[in-house]
């Protein structure tokens, strides 16, 4: 009956997860017509799940043994595991009351702060592992302007060698490879040593030999760009007879290739975002899980049953579904008027900056990462152009989560262990 009662909360939290840092996620491709709503559905229930099954576990592992202290649970894992459920419901609140008013917020802030509030309560100060909290803290603070630096870096190159060439189609087929390798290649660095470890550990026991992981990972690397360039490339291409560039921005043919490698790079968006945020709502559930399972609570590793991301990535789906809109739209419209060659970039440095965090098991944001991302463009672009009252109110929502459900979760242990639960 608990398990159940668990798992319904769970998918609670995945929902609203969803329909918010999902939402926010695809909101660039959705804004600037590069893919539909129903397209984004597709990709983030594919690439959500893949992210999250292959390269979460470690953003996972934190929330679930760094940021309470789980030595100091020990003895009393009943406490852990009425936590875990505070968190779920106050997590979950916050995500679809900031959701109603189609304010991005930071789901990574959010079940943070419900965790850091339940175990103040429960056991004080010492319980709460504040070295990481610090740690995660700096990485809230850099995400956002990593992901900005990375954006306005590449858009920039893009603005000076082809959108602001007198012939920008001759000088965008000239681009093409180079846009290909930076987009797999970003992707390849950060992601194929995870891939290719079993590939590298089976190679090496048939050989008998030892092989470097990082030569697998920039061969297949390598092969992929390779082929992807040689046989997109001619499909890519543009000629002259397709030239108006009169026309909206997604009927421009610029903007049209534009849109093609946006697609690819909201794809690489929502894999990082599996890969970093379908933690938040799956970590408290795991951790009650293993709590119940072995009567004991996780004090180092802990290990994700594929039927728990199942469960996150069913909910994520929904709820980008069902509530996703009001969020694509202040991501996607609101802060700047986005096209396909400037939401490609920021969907590049967003995912970039995420996928990096995730190897070092920091549950960074991804609406910090997109917002960041965004206004780089912006300030490349045209600074008058950002709508900074757009910014104030996401900034305060950002500001406002961690202690919003630090306080929920607090008060909801609180209830729960008063009712003898």
């Amino acid at each position: 009956m608990l398990i159940t009662f668990v798992i319904i909360l769970a998918f609670y939290l995945a929902f609203n997860l969803g329909a918010n840092d999902v939402a926010n996620a695809m909101g660039t491709s959705v804004g600037s017509k590069a893919i539909t709503l129903k397209q984004a559905l597709i990709v983030a229930g594919v690439l959500e799940f893949a992210g999250a099954a292959l390269f979460g576990r470690e953003v996972t592992e934190t929330l679930s043994t760094n940021v309470a202290n789980p030595e100091l649970f020990a003895n009393s894992p009943q406490s852990l595991i009425t936590g875990m459920i505070s968190v779920l419901i106050a997590c979950g609140l916050w995500l679809q009351i900031a959701t109603a008013r189609g304010l991005p917020v930071s789901s990574s802030h959010a079940v943070v702060g419900a965790i850091a509030g339940f175990s103040g309560v429960a056991l004080g100060g010492k319980a709460i592992a504040w070295s990481s909290i610090g740690t995660i803290t700096v990485g809230w603070v850099l995400t956002p302007v990593i992901s900005g630096i990375i954006a306005a870096l590449f858009y920039s190159q893009i603005q000076r060698w082809i959108l602001q060439q007198p012939n920008q189609l001759t000088q965008l087929n000239e681009w093409i490879p180079w846009l290909s390798t930076a987009l797999i290649g970003a992707f390849g660095v950060i992601v194929l040593p995870t891939l290719t470890q079993p590939i590298t550990e089976l190679l090496g026991d048939k050989l008998g030999i030892q092989i470097p992981q990082h030569d697998i990972s920039l061969l297949i690397g390598g092969l992929v760009v390779f082929g992807l360039t040689v046989s997109g490339w001619q499909q890519l291409k543009v000629t002259e007879s397709e030239n108006n560039l009169e026309k909206p921005a997604i009927e421009n043919p610029i903007e049209r290739l534009f849109a093609r490698y946006q697609v690819l790079s909201a794809c690489f968006v929502a894999f990082a975002h599996g890969s970093n945020d379908v933690g938040n709502a799956i970590a408290p559930l795991a951790t009650i899980i293993y709590t119940i399972k072995n009567h004991a609570v996780p004090t180092a590793g802990i290990e994700i049953p594929l039927w728990i991301m199942l469960i996150g990535a069913m909910g994520i789906v929904t709820g980008l579904a069902i509530l996703g809109k009001k969020v694509i739209a202040t991501i996607g419209e609101s802060i700047i008027t986005l096209q396909p060659s400037s939401g490609f970039c920021a969907e590049l440095a967003t995912a970039t900056t995420i996928l990096l965090a995730s190897r070092f098991g920091l549950p960074v944001s991804t609406s910090h990462a997109l917002v960041g991302g965004v206004v780089g463009i912006g300030l490349v672009k045209d600074f008058k152009s950002i709508q900074f009252s757009t910014l104030k109110g996401i900034a305060a929502a950002w500001v406002i989560t961690l202690p919003a459900s630090a306080g929920l979760s607090a008060v909801i242990f609180s209830l729960i262990r008063w009712i003898g639960f």
